[in-house]
């Protein structure tokens, strides 16, 4: 089976650089925890301190909280309606010709999660840069530092596709489902419930499974696993082809890199659960499990 290709190496992307329609952005977020109680499990920073520090030539930022999530809810990165993103992504130069590439710093989640954003607004003219940030700097290829100069204003048309995303209904309906697989991709601890939850309730969506999506990348480089590897942990956990997948974690982040690489091994049942364990956690109304 041929991998999909919307994972671009190092190398690769340094031979892009200087081409008019290239659009590359640093997509990092910073988590900063708060005591347990607090209102929020965590504060949202946006990482500009460290893009501006040093970032891939001609890259820009994309503040995920501030520009790109409903600022209506407490809950934190979820999906806007579609001409909030069709503005946002306007501003920071994406056409319909670009070319986008996508790196975040110590995880890609922060990118995955706009590849994701990007797929479902139908925009398919873009990768993830593997390794991301970490690799390229490890590299010791080129940087720059200040603040983003950005790109020209563009016009960004959605053509918005069905199905990826789910609300907290429509995942209590499925855990039921036999043609449907539920994929917790925090880590092992969490989803055991096996210490207190910074979400609220500790333990997983009853009946999911768990693919972290830390056990996807390698922790020294930062980048992606083999397909084959990653193949091996979906199928131990009855992942096939023929099933939907639904995917969540704390905030609908860490989740898009399981989404990211089930793609790349050519599943196409596949959506994600937005409000994730920041709202399943807190609603009493529905059931949780640990062990």
């Amino acid at each position: 089976m041929a991998a999909r290709s919307e994972l671009i190496t190092t190398a690769e992307f340094a031979e892009t650089i200087g081409q008019s329609n290239l659009r590359v952005f640093d997509c990092t977020t910073r988590l900063e925890y708060l005591p347990a109680g607090s209102e929020a499990p965590y504060k949202v920073v946006p990482a500009r301190d460290t893009f501006e520090a040093g970032h891939i030539p001609g890259a820009d930022f994309l503040d995920l909280q501030g520009e790109f999530s409903d600022e209506s809810t407490k809950l934190r990165f979820m999906m806007p309606d579609v001409a909030q993103l069709e503005a946002a992504f306007g501003r920071h130069g994406v056409g319909p010709d670009s070319f986008v590439v996508l790196y975040s710093i110590a995880t890609p989640m922060w990118a995955t999660r706009f590849w994701w954003m990007l797929k479902s607004l139908g925009f398919d003219n873009v990768a993830v840069l593997d390794g991301g940030f970490d690799k390229w700097k490890a590299e010791g290829r080129a940087l720059e530092s200040g603040v983003a100069k950005g790109y020209p204003p563009a016009k960004f048309t959605a053509r918005p596709r069905d199905g990826f995303f789910v609300d907290k209904h429509q995942v209590l309906a499925a855990r039921g489902e036999r043609g449907t697989v539920v994929v917790n991709a925090l880590n092992a601890t969490l989803h055991k419930g096996l210490e207190p939850s910074r979400y609220g309730r500790p333990g997983h969506i009853p009946g999911s499974c768990n693919v972290s999506a830390a056990a996807l990348t390698d922790p020294d480089t930062k980048a992606f696993v083999p397909l084959a590897d990653a193949e091996q942990k979906f199928a131990a956990q009855g992942f096939s082809r023929d099933k939907r997948v639904i995917a969540y974690c704390g905030g609908g982040i860490s989740a898009t890199v399981d989404l990211f690489m089930l793609h790349r091994l050519g599943y196409d049942k596949l959506t994600l659960y937005d409000g994730s364990m920041g709202e399943w956690a807190t609603d009493d109304a529905l059931p949780i499990e640990v062990g």
